[in-house]
């Protein structure tokens, strides 16, 4: 068996071999003779910026070493923060996750560190880290002795943030294992957990956690808003910065209410909660943020009283909800509930698409960390284009109708919503006979994939 030479005997081979003084090695890589002298007769503990210093002065790769350095200077030695919180930032910027949790380990042992390992994960997280970050939340969250800590709750919403991407059962089952923390959380950042698992629902249709987790904001939101502006605690901000104005939490919490009641088809009492946002009287702030938001949800506000007449069967309000659309800078969602009303009530839009047919054509789905771009739009998307099919095969263009079928059917199976891949298989049938030989190739390669990966196969 091969034994490993120290890291001291490696840098000495070095210098022997390509005759360097330690005066002209210290000054190629920037070390003061005394310290590389030191090093280098193992006199002196080593930090990870003058290892990292020493390997590339030696033309090494910057993690050469970091596997000896745990042997020889972390497990050897006293554990000292100061050496290794450094050297715990280096293993996750260089992706040496394999170094980070050797290292962890060692530290998880000890009660005094998990509160030093949480303040790295916070900082990675926002660094962009998600895969070390997951990993120090969750280790974080194991030893964390009392289960009602906020600490514990942070490092819970974390790994759910983490963990939400396009596959719905993951972001399903990350919701359910959130949602228990959330009142655990300080009450200001509960708000902005409410609302991702709220929008998180939303991409799901599950209209009734939906409509609980928006109701929960809601109060919540009240409780803070009437804290900040009590006439005895006036001008006291929270503590924690929110993503958003503290009112728009609120009136957000009745948009969603009303969304929800509206997919459920109580749109009497989703026209209620349209009102709870449309009257923004009592918003006390007048800065350019709030006054912003405050032009957007009175929009909002108006296009959904449309939006909820229309779907109730009212189609004479349909011009005027598309004028107001015209002026909107983003209207597919708009353009989506003109074809849900064309099919429902078979009305013909044809004039409508033909209107918009250059923001159809250049339509591109937007990318955003934000959690409502992230879970819903993509969905939003599949449904514009699988209503879009309906429409068009229904009046028997069918060349263009299983263009936009496709398009719905391939987004579909990437987000791995079962039931919007079941509903274009379902209108694929309906259709089928109109297909054209290269459609049904396509279809009967889509079907096998399907039955490979265990959706159901149901009609629309």
């Amino acid at each position: 068996m091969e034994i490993t030479p120290t890291i001291q005997a490696e840098i000495q081979t070095y210098l022997k071999r390509k005759g360097l003084t330690l005066t002209k090695f210290g000054h190629t890589i920037d070390l003061n003779v005394g310290t590389v002298s030191s090093i280098v007769t193992g006199n002196r503990s080593i930090s990870v910026h003058q290892l990292d210093s020493i390997t590339a002065g030696m033309n090494l790769p910057p993690d050469y070493f970091y596997e000896r350095y745990i042997e020889e200077c972390i497990e050897e030695s006293p554990l000292n923060w100061k050496k290794i919180s450094p050297f715990l930032y280096r293993c996750i910027e260089l992706g040496r996750l394999d170094c980070l949790q050797r290292v962890v380990i060692l530290l998880l042992d000890n009660p005094n560190y998990p509160p030093s390992l949480f303040e790295v994960a916070e900082n990675v997280y926002k660094d962009g880290y998600n895969e070390a970050a997951a990993y120090l939340y969750k280790k974080v969250a194991e030893s964390e002795k009392q289960q009602h800590s906020e600490r514990l709750a942070i490092c819970q919403y974390r790994l759910f943030q983490i963990n939400i991407g396009q596959d719905r059962a993951v972001n399903l089952q990350a919701a359910i294992e959130f949602a228990p923390f959330v009142d655990r959380l300080d009450e200001i950042e509960q708000l902005d957990a409410l609302k991702d698992l709220a929008n998180v629902y939303r991409s799901l249709s599950m209209w009734d956690k939906v409509y609980e987790f928006a109701n929960q904001m809601g109060q919540m939101g009240k409780i803070q808003y009437n804290l900040v502006h009590n006439s005895k605690r006036k001008g006291t901000e929270p503590r924690k910065k929110l993503s958003r104005p503290l009112f728009v939490y609120i009136v957000y919490s009745e948009l969603l209410c009303a969304n929800a009641c509206d997919a459920k088809g109580d749109h009497e009492q989703a026209l209620e909660h349209i009102r709870g946002y449309a009257d923004l009287s009592w918003v006390k702030e007048k800065d350019p943020d709030s006054l912003y938001w405050k032009k957007q949800y009175q929009q909002w506000a108006k296009i959904n009283t449309y939006v909820n007449r229309l779907m109730s069967g009212d189609i004479s309000v349909l011009p005027d909800y598309v004028e107001h659309m015209a002026a909107e800078n983003e209207i597919f969602a708009e353009l989506l509930n003109v074809l849900e009303v064309a099919n429902r009530y078979n009305v013909d839009v044809d004039h409508i698409l033909q209107r918009f047919e250059s923001q159809i054509a250049a339509y591109q789905e937007p990318l955003s960390s934000d959690m409502y771009t992230q879970q819903v739009l993509p969905e939003e998307y599949v449904r514009f284009w699988y209503k879009l099919a309906k429409y068009n095969l229904n009046k028997g263009r069918y060349s263009y109708g299983f263009k936009c079928l496709i398009d719905a059917f391939e987004k579909a199976v990437t987000l791995k919503h079962a039931l919007l891949i079941a509903n274009c298989v379902g209108l694929f049938e309906r259709f089928r006979a109109y297909a054209e030989p290269e459609i049904l190739a396509r279809y009967n390669i889509w079907e096998r994939n399907d039955r490979k990966d265990g959706f159901a196969i149901c009609s629309d």
